[in-house]
């Protein structure tokens, strides 16, 4: 692996990009620390352990947190893979426009439809699972309406916070990961320290988590609150037009997101396990929800308020991030005139140097679907089953581009580069993404209908579909004249 330890200035940024095809209104206000920390709050361990760590445990036992490792090396590789791409193509917006100079305007387009509505529908499960922590918090019942303004509210803080701009978002992200990794350190340490109730040896012992038959298919599917954890990385790339020297600093950043979040999620996940005083309780489900009954043991009633509002800052900073990797998505869409409302996407704010339209989308959208669980909790459900699932897709038709291109000709020429690593790297980046999204996908609940079985996957499905009706019914994408398909060396005819 190699990088260019020179430094340019802010002039070499704007030719850089005016060289790629574009010329940037947004301000590069963001640090290298507050990058990485937009990464980090869009990786949200904290949000990421509390949410699944009784599915988890009650599925696999404590062995479910090897899992940790397994995925961080898999997504690790990824990261490297987006690294090489960010540091030649330094552009706002993250997948799509990677994959349109990788690949091509109709990949492209496809790539930024299933992560944009992945990002879109995985807000909407932030905010709304943040839900019953305020409840806890504030001391009201949580009802499917109390849950949908606590939502709403928490939305609106986000998208506030947005608005603000560039210097403001960075900001806030610096703070919600001071307060995310003091409060995992604090609350992780006060547990392991006083509240400790088993060995190191429970991390090898699954207190007859899976039954009699294979220990794997357990493994497997409480493996998901690893896979559901790492990814942020991508995030910080999103936002490149807003970073100074960012094919420098942006490699670092994904780098630091998957090693500090990694390794945080990894700690907080040990400390509850090691913690919990009755695990066959929690795996037989006579113990449903093993993070409040810890907590309140733990940290007594106000203790544990404390630590859950802590928790809400986390579930505001994840929220915050995604919303504004969502909505650079949206612009740098908007910007190409890939979409319908591209008009509108593209608009820029002066003042504020944000996108205010595209910004409006990410709030809408995720309020849209918060709103519909009123109707229906299990139409949510559903809708959210796609979140982690898009967002896998996503990242692996870029690794797939990323491949194709190099099998090419493609040789990347950015300021971070992984050398002759690079192909064999890529070709285990997409080895890993394919196992891991087959292990999303695949069916466990055969006592349930055949559609809610198999809802991961035809979520999946119902995304591409209705991107390829929309693809063929307006296809503004081939009349889109930015940059496309010019990573891959063009054969001279002679």
């Amino acid at each position: 692996m190699t990088t260019t330890p020179t430094r340019p200035q802010p002039h070499d940024d704007a030719a850089h990009l005016q060289a790629l095809g574009y010329e940037s209104e947004f301000k590069r206000d963001m640090s290298p620390w507050a990058n990485f920390s937009l990464g980090f709050t869009y990786l949200s361990p904290v949000v990421g352990v509390y949410t699944l760590f009784a599915f988890a445990l009650a599925t696999g036992g404590p062995p479910m947190i090897w899992s940790f490792l397994i995925v961080g090396g898999g997504q690790f590789l990824v990261a490297l893979v987006f690294s090489e791409v960010v540091a030649q193509y330094p552009v706002a917006g993250g997948v799509y426009p990677w994959a349109r100079r990788l690949w091509g305007r109709r990949y492209a387009w496809m790539t930024g439809w299933v992560y944009l509505v992945a990002l879109l529908v995985t807000i909407a499960s932030v905010v709304y699972g943040a839900g019953p922590y305020l409840a806890s918090v504030f001391g009201f019942e949580p009802t499917v309406d109390h849950t949908i303004v606590a939502a709403l509210v928490l939305l609106a803080l986000a998208t506030a916070i947005n608005f603000m701009g560039t210097k403001v978002l960075a900001t806030a992200a610096i703070i919600g990961f001071a307060c995310e990794i003091l409060g995992a350190l604090a609350v992780g340490g006060w547990l392991l320290l006083t509240h400790r109730e088993h060995g190191l040896g429970a991390l090898f012992d699954s207190f007859g988590a899976g039954g009699d038959g294979s220990y794997l298919w357990a493994f497997a599917a409480a493996a998901l609150i690893g896979v559901y954890q790492y990814y942020g990385f991508e995030a910080c790339g999103d936002v490149a037009e807003e970073v100074p020297d960012p094919g420098r600093l942006i490699p670092k950043a994904m780098r630091r997101t998957i090693y500090i979040g990694g390794a945080a999620a990894t700690f907080v996940c040990l400390a509850l396990v090691l913690s919990v005083t009755d695990i066959p309780a929690v795996i037989s489900g006579q113990d449903a929800d093993p993070v409040s009954t810890l907590l309140d043991d733990a940290f007594g009633t106000v203790g544990a308020k404390l630590v859950l509002g802590i928790v809400l800052i986390s579930f505001l900073s994840c929220a915050m991030s995604l919303q504004a990797a969502a909505s650079r998505l949206a612009y740098s869409y908007g910007r190409d005139g890939m979409i319908m409302g591209s008009s509108l996407l593209k608009r820029f704010s002066q003042r504020r140097h944000v996108p205010p339209y595209a910004l409006v989308l990410a709030a809408i959208v995720p309020a849209v679907i918060v709103l519909g669980s009123k109707v229906s909790t299990d139409a949510i459900t559903k809708i959210i089953s796609f979140a982690a699932l898009g967002i896998y897709l996503g990242f692996q038709m870029v690794v797939l581009a990323a491949l194709r291109a190099r099998l090419k000709g493609w040789v990347p020429s950015g300021k971070y580069t992984l050398g002759r690593w690079g192909l064999p790297v890529n070709v285990a980046a997409l080895v890993y993404g394919i196992v891991a999204m087959v292990n999303m996908a695949w069916p466990r609940t055969p006592d349930v209908p055949w559609y809610d079985d198999w809802i991961v996957a035809l979520s999946g499905v119902v995304v591409v579909g209705l991107g390829l009706v929309y693809m063929a019914v307006h296809p503004l994408h081939d009349r889109s004249t930015a940059p496309y398909d010019d990573a891959i060396p063009k054969t001279r005819l002679t």
